[in-house]
């Protein structure tokens, strides 16, 4: 056999060994306890960072039985593979990841087809952190094209933008960072979103848009968005004025185009310049991801994209974030594969099943009153009765939390703050069974709380840990 020299200047040569590699220490792992608020002075093997990380979070609640949010906490197996395999490749880079890149752009295409766009080739869209970068965008596309229709009088003029008092937070950041006047329409009486007609009439000149909201997150309820259409229009006739409507659909409209095919919400209402989604909502991806889509370029300005040279290629993008992974966009291509609009129906029927069933063993408890049913989203709110005086809805909160359930309680904004209601979101993955679990854990709690002397929530700001 032949023989093997070493090399003659061996003890000149060293080995590269990455620090993420092997145990730091294996001695003084068993005696350092790290601080908790500022870097460690020196590394730890990697399997007691692991413990140490893993430990703080099992005191996390449990997110499949957490029917406070919205956003998807379940996906298969497979789909978490791709975005193990994805989670280094940074979206802007589209140059670098084409293929990446033309995965966003069918997402675009297929969501533009599915909302009626006039001509989905000529649709305008992208991909965003999740619904309220989205609405940042679009709102931003309704202050510049009024601007523009607006130069002889902006800056001069202050611009508003009308909605619901029931909006999300994001739209009122978005009227505060970007200097617009938030027009909100009240709730009144049985009424938890907006009137078309009171919309409306808080138009005028400076009015950049209106916002109607597919989907409260208050009650799970539609606005009427064609009703709303159909008020502009009246105000257009009347007066001139050309108001642009913006869906929020950050929910409705990965549920309204397969089960209520025929309401009519989308860009089949040429008012409707742009509509938002979550994709890591009803649109079935873990977080974070949103969509924003414009009917044509023209209803979003080109001095609002920027085309950049970047790593060699020339990209138009439009976004208030650069660097982010590409997984939840792959993820999110992944899902519009796997299920199609048969499946996409079929796993939004279940869970608006699962609400509306749930719904009703909550009425038939005798102790609450229903705001909703869950027929439109899946979601369905409810307060006590009238007749129930020895607890609220605080306190059935905080007893089924003991039990693993997360279901918020909260008051309700301006002109109906005297209106504390329980939600439940029901999503995919949680099952029928599950929510016979939560219907049995409830009924079992009632005979304690009615033995209560009077509800034992002093302060329901504090209290309210949900927020919108």
């Amino acid at each position: 056999m032949p023989l093997n020299e070493g090399p003659r200047r061996s003890r000149d040569r060293r080995l590269s060994v990455n620090p993420f590699i092997g145990p730091a220490n294996p001695v003084g792992d068993m005696a350092e306890a790290p601080p908790t608020h500022r870097l460690p002075d020196g590394p730890m093997a990697p399997l007691t960072a692991h413990q140490l990380v893993r430990d703080e979070l099992m005191l996390d609640g449990n997110a499949r039985l957490n029917l406070a949010t919205f956003v998807t906490t379940w996906m298969e197996p497979e789909a978490g593979v791709l975005m193990a395999e994805c989670r280094d490749k940074n979206m802007i880079d589209k140059d670098e990841y084409p293929r990446t890149a033309e995965l966003e752009r069918r997402c675009v295409a297929m969501l533009a087809d599915l909302w009626h766009a006039p001509d989905p080739a000529r649709a305008v869209g992208c991909s965003t952190t999740g619904s309220s970068e989205a609405c940042m965008l679009a709102g931003m596309a309704l202050k510049r094209r009024w601007a523009k229709r607006n130069a002889d009088r902006y800056p001069g003029a202050r611009p508003n933008l009308v909605m619901g008092v029931n909006v999300q937070v994001c739209w009122e950041k978005f009227c505060t960072f970007w200097e617009v006047e938030a027009r909100t329409v009240p709730m009144e009486g049985e009424r938890f979103h907006l009137d078309p007609q009171a919309a409306a009439e808080l138009c005028d000149e400076n009015t950049i848009g209106v916002v109607g909201i597919l989907g409260s997150t208050f009650d799970g309820s539609y606005e009427p968005i064609a009703e709303l259409c159909a008020a502009l229009d009246a105000l257009r006739e009347r007066t001139g004025l050309d108001i642009p409507v913006h869906v929020d659909g950050a929910s409705g409209a990965m549920v309204a185009p397969f089960l209520d095919e025929d309401l009519v919400w989308d860009f089949r209402l040429p008012r409707v310049a742009s509509i938002n989604t979550s994709g890591h909502k009803y649109g079935l991806v873990y977080p974070g991801v949103g969509w924003a889509l414009w009917r044509d370029a023209e209803a979003l300005p080109e001095e609002l994209v920027f085309r950049v040279n970047y790593l060699g290629g020339d990209m138009p993008t439009f976004a208030l974030n650069f660097s982010r992974p590409g997984a939840q966009v792959v993820a999110q291509y992944y899902t519009f594969l796997r299920l199609g609009r048969d499946g996409f129906r079929a796993v939004q029927q279940a869970a608006r099943d699962v609400a509306t069933e749930l719904a009703g063993r909550v009425a038939a408890l005798g102790d609450f009153r229903l705001l909703t049913r869950g027929d439109q989203l899946p979601v369905f709110a409810f307060t006590t009765a009238p007749e129930v005086t020895a607890y609220d809805v605080f306190d059935v909160s905080r007893r089924l939390r003991e039990r693993g359930w997360l279901v918020p309680a909260y008051t309700f904004p301006r002109d109906r703050e005297d209106l504390s209601v329980l939600r439940v979101v029901c999503r995919n993955g949680f099952s029928s069974d599950l929510a016979e679990l939560l219907a049995q854990d409830l009924e079992r709690l009632l005979p304690e709380l009615r033995r209560q002397p009077h509800p034992f929530t002093r302060d329901k700001g504090a209290a309210t840990g949900f927020h919108h």
